[in-house]
């Protein structure tokens, strides 16, 4: 089997590090601004957790709780992530 591995210069989770992000995880999503990244976890500040995205149209979330600190999520858990200009 052959297996084509291309690195793409600016691209990944560390193109968005100071801005607010949200990880789509196996069980929660999260959403904060983007301050540290590692092999095994990023770093959010402000961070919430989010119970209820309401529409996408929206720029608010349906229902997001603040975790009160900054929070360290695995990067094995995240499904996918972006910017959603959500607040």
């Amino acid at each position: 089997m052959k297996v084509v591995v291309n690195e793409v210069q600016n691209e990944g989770i560390e193109t968005l590090l100071g801005q607010n992000v949200t990880f789509w995880c196996g069980v929660y999503i999260y959403t904060g601004k983007l301050v540290g990244v590692s092999d095994t976890c990023v770093k959010l500040e402000d961070a919430k957790v989010v119970y209820e995205t309401g529409a996408f149209s929206i720029k608010q979330w349906g229902d997001a709780q603040s975790l009160s600190a900054a929070w360290y999520i695995q990067t094995a858990a995240i499904e996918s992530f972006g910017v959603m200009h959500k607040e």
